[in-house]
C-alpha cells in the first residue's frame, strides 16, 4: 500500500505562534496562575500538552462568561481571537492578558472594525458556535450579520446601501465563494473581502489536487477543528474520493483501506506533527 503525504499539511504559522506565546508565558511567569480562555488551538493533544506545562484550560462556550472563572493571574486569548468586550472585561478584572490571536484573524477584526466605523453593515460568513465568528461579530454586534447557510442570506433584510461581505478564515474556499456570490446577487452593491487565510487555501487545494491521485484520504485532526473538517469535506466534494477524519491512528478502520492501493494523508492546521507521522507509519506497516 502506497502512502502519499499530501503537502502542505499540518501546523500553520498562526498555530505555531500561539503555542510559542503560551509556552513562553508559562516559562516567564513560574508559579503564577495562567489560563487559556478556550482551546488555544483546536486540537485536544496540543491543549493537553499546554496543560501539562502549567496552563489551565477554561472551556467556556462564551468567552465573556468564561472570564468569570478566572479570579487573578494571566489569561491567554486563543488563536481564534476574542471580542473587544472580552479584552475590556479582563482588564477591568486586573488580569494580565496575553493575546495569541492569529495575525490573519487580527486582519479580519481590523477590517470589520474599520468598515463598521465607516457606517457599513457587514455580512459575515462563518460557523455558529465557533470562537472566531464570536470574536469578529463582537467588533460591531449591531452591524455584523452572521450567515452560515444560503437560507441565512435569503432571510437578510438589510436596507443600508453601504454593505460589505467577509468571512471566517478557516472555511471551505468553494463554499465561501458560493455564499459570497449569493450575497452579492441579493445586494449587488456589496463590497467583497474574502478573508480565507492562505494556509487554509493552500491545504485545501493540495488535498483536492493530490487527493485525486489516491483511492482514499485520511485527514488527521480534531473534531473541534473547523479547518480539519473542511479538508474532509473538500476531498469528498471536489476530489470525489472517500475521506475520513481521525484524531490518531487508532481511529482508522480497516474497512476504509480494504482493497485500496494508494492512501493520501494530510492534517489540519492545528494537528501536532507526531500524530500525522504515526498515522503514516501505521498505514505503511499494514
Amino acid at each position: 500500500m502506497e502512502v502519499l503525504k499530501i503537502t502542505p499539511r499540518g501546523y500553520c504559522h498562526g498555530v505555531v505562534e500561539a503555542i510559542r506565546a503560551a509556552k513562553q508565558t508559562a516559562k516567564a511567569r513560574p508559579g503564577e496562575k495562567i489560563y487559556m480562555l478556550g482551546y488555544l488551538v483546536h486540537n485536544t493533544h496540543a491543549t493537553d500538552e499546554l496543560q501539562e506545562s502549567g496552563i489551565t484550560l477554561v472551556d467556556a462556550d462564551n468567552r465573556l462568561e468564561g472570564l468569570d472563572q478566572i479570579k487573578d493571574g494571566t489569561v491567554i486569548f486563543t488563536a481564534h481571537g476574542v471580542a473587544p468586550a472580552v479584552k475590556e472585561k479582563a482588564a477591568a478584572r486586573g488580569l494580565h492578558a496575553v493575546d495569541a490571536t492569529c495575525s490573519d484573524v487580527v486582519v479580519t477584526h481590523e477590517l470589520v472594525k474599520d468598515l463598521a466605523e465607516r457606517g457599513y453593515d457587514i455580512v459575515y460568513v462563518g460557523r455558529r458556535g465557533h470562537p472566531e465568528p464570536e470574536g469578529v461579530v463582537g467588533e460591531a454586534p449591531g452591524q455584523v450579520h452572521l450567515v452560515q447557510d444560503p437560507e441565512d442570506v435569503d432571510r437578510l433584510q438589510l436596507t443600508n446601501p453601504k454593505l460589505a461581505v467577509t468571512c471566517q478564515t478557516t472555511l471551505s474556499i468553494w463554499d465561501t465563494a458560493a455564499m459570497i456570490k449569493r450575497v452579492t446577487e441579493k445586494y449587488p452593491q456589496t463590497e467583497v473581502f474574502n478573508e480565507i487565510c492562505r494556509a487554509t487555501q493552500d491545504r485545501q487545494e493540495a488535498a483536492v489536487e493530490q487527493g485525486k491521485e489516491c483511492d482514499v484520504v485520511i485527514v488527521v485532526g480534531s473534531e473541534r477543528s473547523s479547518n480539519s473538517k473542511r479538508l474532509v469535506q473538500v476531498v469528498q466534494e471536489r476530489a470525489h474520493r472517500p475521506a475520513y477524519l481521525v484524531d490518531t491512528y487508532r481511529d482508522i478502520k480497516p474497512e476504509w483501506l480494504a482493497g485500496k492501493k494508494k492512501v493520501g494523508v494530510t492534517s489540519g492546521a492545528s494537528t501536532p506533527t507526531h500524530l500525522t507521522r504515526e498515522v503514516v507509519e501505521y498505514i505503511e506497516g499494514l
